[in-house]
């Protein structure tokens, strides 16, 4: 509808989604065998650990791990108790399948080559987009806890948004702006 804020609706799930499909077309070699990977949905609008990407590598099926700065909160986590996660701390529709950000887990190559049909549904509910794909894939007690149990965050939305000038502005127009040839 025209006026709507853009976040009513899921975005980039057709980009996503085409990921999945040349994942599934190109990425099965002849004969069938599965190639070994893990698919994770980054953000421009984020910032990673590089931790994060070493405790990805080990994913069996689906990984989870707490993300910094997101659904106005410091944080939003899976609950892990004795290594498996038994909840989620969220102050958003806790109620969701899945409630989680699409920064907060990662999938086997394997996984989604197995299941061809999993994908992110476009029509899927304000933030339902993760529960959409994860749904086809795993339960929760088959999330896979890193980050030392959920307990530390390696990833945190930091947004990209177009920076405020208002000062640069100001010295610009006392001729006293900063060099246009400074690559910034």
């Amino acid at each position: 509808c025209q006026g709507d804020p853009n976040w009513l609706k899921p975005r980039g799930v057709e980009q996503r989604n085409e990921g999945l499909r040349w994942l599934r077309e190109d990425r099965t070699p002849p004969g069938g065998a599965r190639e070994e990977g893990v698919v994770y949905f980054a953000d421009d609008d984020n910032t990673y650990s590089l931790q994060l990407f070493q405790e990805m590598r080990s994913t069996q099926k689906v990984s989870v791990w707490p993300v910094g700065l997101v659904g106005a909160m410091k944080y939003e986590s899976p609950v892990v108790q004795e290594g498996k996660v038994v909840g989620f701390h969220t102050g958003w529709r806790p109620s969701r399948p899945f409630p989680i950000d699409m920064a907060g887990f990662a999938v086997s190559l394997r996984l989604l080559l197995a299941h061809a049909d999993a994908c992110f549904d476009g029509e899927a509910p304000q933030g339902f987009l993760e529960s959409s794909l994860l749904q086809g894939l795993v339960t929760v007690n088959e999330l896979e806890p890193k980050a030392v149990n959920c307990t530390k965050v390696l990833v945190w939305h930091t947004r990209t948004e177009k920076p405020k000038l208002k000062r640069e502005e100001a010295l610009q127009a006392q001729g006293l702006g900063s060099d246009p040839a400074v690559e910034v």
